[in-house]
């Protein structure tokens, strides 16, 4: 069997090769992810067989935090930083392969210069479309626990102990 990227399918019992909604009775509702492990951390730490538990992102979202102004000065930054890392790793193997230490920083060079071109380029493209640096990340609205039916009421008996206080009892 091959996962839709052609891999050998995976070997972990109890998982699906493609993606399916999850399975289970809702035991828990959290606000932030860290919560609903925190409450499964509690499950496991209790005994309760967290095999049949799933942590359910609920109400997906798309967040793209707005990092900073994008100017000519950090794209040639970034393309030099870049083109330095490029370098040293092409020029330290033709180095290595040719045993000449030189090539080390023809290496370096040419990294920083193609990397300005190209980095130059690419901003030079867009004609202030996008002028700004950001990071996206997927989050949701809120994190559902969910149990397999045959435990689902027992898990809902020990979530509701942790969230009068209880505490786990290791």
């Amino acid at each position: 069997m091959t996962t839709p990227f052609g891999g050998p399918g995976r070997n972990t019992p109890g998982l699906p090769n493609l993606p399916t909604p999850p399975t289970g009775w809702p035991v828990g509702s959290f606000a932030t992810y860290e919560e609903a492990q925190q409450a499964v951390d509690y499950l496991a730490d209790n005994e309760f067989p967290v095999s049949d538990v799933t942590i359910v992102g609920v109400d997906l979202m798309l967040v793209e935090r707005v990092l900073g102004r994008l100017t000519w000065g950090r794209v040639l930054g970034n393309g030099a930083a870049s083109g330095i890392w490029m370098g040293l790793f092409v020029g330290a193997l033709l180095a290595y392969v040719e045993r000449n230490s030189g090539l080390l920083i023809v290496g370096v060079v040419a990294g920083v210069l193609f990397s300005l071109l190209f980095a130059a380029l690419g901003y030079a493209v867009q004609r202030g479309r996008r002028d700004f640096t950001s990071s996206s990340q997927i989050v949701a609205g809120r994190y559902d626990v969910l149990s397999q039916p045959r435990n689902a009421e027992k898990a809902k008996e020990m979530l509701a102990k942790l969230a009068m206080g209880a505490g786990p009892s290791t």
